[in-house]
């Protein structure tokens, strides 16, 4: 994936749950003072979007990548056309959306006939992993790194990006200010539960602040989810929707106990996810709240 211009707007803009979160710069096209949630909408041809801004309508043409980031090409009921950047500030059945890349299908080479990654990536044929790279990757443990490996692993040794274990937020602080982020050392950082109010919004706010200039050299996201179980779609395990586990109840306890599936021990809830993550083939079983925020960290920490 071509890496990202880091003196452009960040296109990224908003955060998953709501528009004026203040989870990192806000995108000066989001509508001010809604409060309905910003969900990732992939831009399928032929979806009909409005631009906040300019009030544009139009239907998805296409998605083009260019040297100022992806843009996504709109078409009226009159056939004129107009060009927007990707990302935030658009609505859709007057709700905010958030245009992402859509979905390719796995294998699918398209006009090229080249083979994809798990990702959705162009695959390179008897490419070699590159040299690690300075920057890194942190999640916040075993399960999230094991499901970046299956979606994002063939793409991550292309761009020689290391991906490492936080062990829980509780230790982010310690192990940014360890590795000195730089304008060579990026440092990407992917969360669990990274909403308003919570913990790890706290601490990865507060460790920001301690890194003070350096921390331009951090980009810290998340999903919703208190668990990254539940960034995988929920039909691959036969349900419509995750669980409700009361708070209190671990969730992966209670999240295997809905699913009818052992759980009175450790081993059995790492053999839980194992069946989760066995059933995970490709970025089309995961949420876009998670796609598009791991897509951003690698480009973040790829970018020259």
């Amino acid at each position: 994936m071509p890496p990202r211009d880091p003196l452009r707007p960040d296109l990224y803009a908003a955060d998953v749950l709501a528009a004026d979160a203040p989870d990192r710069v806000r995108d000066p096209r989001v509508r001010t003072g809604s409060r309905k949630v910003t969900r990732d909408e992939p831009a399928v041809a032929g979806l009909v979007v409005e631009d906040v801004t300019t009030g544009y309508v139009g239907a998805v043409l296409r998605v083009e990548r260019t040297n100022g980031g992806d843009v996504v090409v709109l078409e009226d009921r009159r056939g004129a056309q107009r060009s927007f950047p990707l990302g935030a500030g658009f609505w859709v059945d007057g709700a905010p959306v958030r245009l992402v890349r859509p979905p390719r299908p796995a294998g699918a080479g398209g006009a090229t006939g080249r083979a994809r990654t798990a990702s959705g990536s162009l695959a390179v044929a008897g490419a070699r992993a590159r040299v690690a790279r300075a920057s890194r990757i942190w999640v916040e443990g075993k399960h999230d790194a094991e499901l970046v490996e299956r979606v994002w692993g063939e793409d991550l040794r292309l761009e020689g990006v290391v991906v490492e274990m936080l062990d829980g937020a509780d230790h982010l602080r310690e192990v940014l200010t360890d590795f000195a982020p730089g304008p060579e050392r990026r440092a990407g950082v992917l969360l669990d539960h990274l909403v308003p109010g919570s913990k790890e919004r706290r601490l990865a706010d507060d460790t920001l602040r301690a890194l003070g200039g350096r921390a331009a050299h951090v980009l810290v996201l998340g999903h919703p989810y208190v668990d990254v179980w539940q960034a995988v779609n929920p039909d691959r395990v036969g349900l419509t929707a995750w669980p409700h586990v009361p708070r209190g109840t671990d969730i992966k306890v209670g999240t295997l106990t809905a699913l009818g599936w052992p759980h009175a021990t450790q081993a059995d809830v790492a053999r839980g996810w194992a069946r989760i993550l066995g059933r995970v083939r490709d970025y089309r079983d995961l949420s876009p709240a998670l796609l598009g925020r791991v897509e951003e960290l690698v480009d973040f920490v790829t970018a020259h």
